[in-house]
């Protein structure tokens, strides 16, 4: 009984580990590719503590593998770094859940060839 209960507990401290580092963001998503201009929109909301917080909305043209367009729109709490290249996690075609920063060779050719240099 003592080995079958070692054992419970060994399987849910690993299942636990497991869920902790895993992001869920990006897990099974669509991968596009974007490289990021100005924001298309900047908002600011105050919150009940009196800070404001600021979000910086992005629409652009997106490629994905095989070099064909997703329009998208996401935000991100910063502004985001002029020229730079993203790799976008999406869902449902256009729906951005989170994104990386990637160097150009990290982009498929497709999608390079589209985004150009």
């Amino acid at each position: 009984m003592k080995k079958i209960i070692g054992i419970g507990v060994v399987l849910l401290l690993v299942i636990v580990v497991i869920l902790a580092r895993v992001d869920f963001n990006r897990l099974g998503k669509d991968h596009v590719y974007v490289q990021i201009g100005e924001p298309a929109n900047i908002e600011e909301q105050k919150i009940d503590t009196g800070e404001i917080i600021t979000r910086y909305w992005y629409e652009l043209p997106a490629y994905d593998e095989e070099g064909n367009v997703v329009d998208v729109a996401f935000s991100a709490n910063k502004e985001l770094r002029q020229e730079a290249y993203l790799k976008l996690y999406v869902k449902k075609e256009n729906e951005v859940s989170s994104y990386d920063e990637v160097s150009w060779e990290e982009i498929p050719t497709a999608a390079q060839q589209e985004l150009g240099q």
